[in-house]
């Protein structure tokens, strides 16, 4: 799960908690909403810790490249 499937459920979430008054039988809007809001936070925190570039544990290392100097002689004696 990505970022930003990650801020769709949170919104999603957040639409259910917060704006939707309507009733269900057998199912408790509000509590599907807190519920969308917690898995989607858990996939936040989860994707920008194994991001790449963000992520200090990662596998991704900047490399130093060094250029190798070689003399040549060009007069053999």
């Amino acid at each position: 799960m990505g970022v930003g499937v990650s801020l769709v459920l949170i919104a999603l979430g957040a639409v259910f908690t917060f704006a939707v008054s309507a009733t269900m039988s057998g199912i408790n809007l509000s509590t599907l909403g807190i519920i969308l809001m917690t898995v989607g936070s858990i996939g936040l925190v989860t994707a920008l810790l194994f991001w790449e570039s963000y992520a200090p544990f990662s596998s991704w290392r900047a490399r130093r490249v060094g250029v190798e100097r070689v003399a040549v002689d060009i007069d053999p004696r």
